[in-house]
């Protein structure tokens, strides 16, 4: 395979996600209660950071700041991919890649397809994760 292509409702623009970097960025944040609220309950900071997401004009940036209210060291890496697809099926991502420290087994992508609240199609090559949220409608 060639180029991994995204595409957004919102924008022409490819996106990227670089999980690492959301890692790298949680280790180094200085917690207050309300962050820790929406690492517990994140659709709670899905809920209230909505009006923020709004006024951020380009997805990519949309979806950084809210995923970091909903991401956690403190969760599986499983469930921090399956909170990041919901929060990029918010903003209205239909497709885009994950790049990830290190290749997904079968069982993970098992995981994260049968936690998915919705149906999607993951492939993974090497370590970029490739999600396209499946649309159910005739």
């Amino acid at each position: 395979m060639g180029k991994y292509h995204s595409e957004s409702v919102c924008s022409s623009e490819k996106i990227c996600i670089d999980y690492a970097d959301y890692l790298a960025a949680l280790c180094n944040k200085r917690w207050r209660f309300i962050d820790a609220m929406y690492g517990v309950l994140p659709i709670f900071g899905m809920v209230t950071k909505t009006t923020l997401s709004r006024q951020i004009a380009a997805p990519k940036e949309r979806l950084k700041t809210l995923a970091m209210q909903v991401l956690s060291t403190q969760v599986s890496d499983e469930t921090n991919i399956v909170r990041l697809i919901a929060l990029a099926r918010r903003l209205g991502l239909r497709t885009f890649d994950i790049q990830l420290p290190y290749s997904l087994t079968n069982e993970q992508l098992s995981v994260i397809g049968a936690e998915s609240s919705a149906p999607l199609a993951l492939t993974q090559r090497d370590e970029r994760l490739s999600v396209r949220l499946v649309s159910t409608s005739p």
